[in-house]
């Protein structure tokens, strides 16, 4: 999804409504169940990746945005680790 699809989406909602991200993942292989755990969106981090899914050199300058939601912890972690200076 690109940014202007998203802003697209939003602005057909309801200004006050809030917004969470659901991530939803099979429980078992074998079944059909899913299970759905829902975040608040703490950030948006704006990042570039060295390369694609199928391991092909990304262009300078193309830059994917995440939402960031979880667990107060998690986050606080992750973030706290991505902020650290290279070794």
């Amino acid at each position: 999804m690109r940014v202007h699809e998203l802003i697209d989406i939003l602005n057909d909602q309801p200004p006050d409504a809030e917004v969470e991200l659901a991530v939803i993942a099979p429980v078992e292989d074998s079944t059909d169940d899913i299970t759905v755990d829902r975040y608040f969106v703490d950030g948006v981090l704006p990042w570039q990746d060295a390369e694609d899914d199928d391991g092909n050199e990304i262009a300078d300058g193309e830059v994917t945005i995440w939402l960031v939601g979880g667990e107060e912890g998690d986050v606080n972690a992750f973030l706290d680790a991505i902020e650290q200076p290279d070794a």
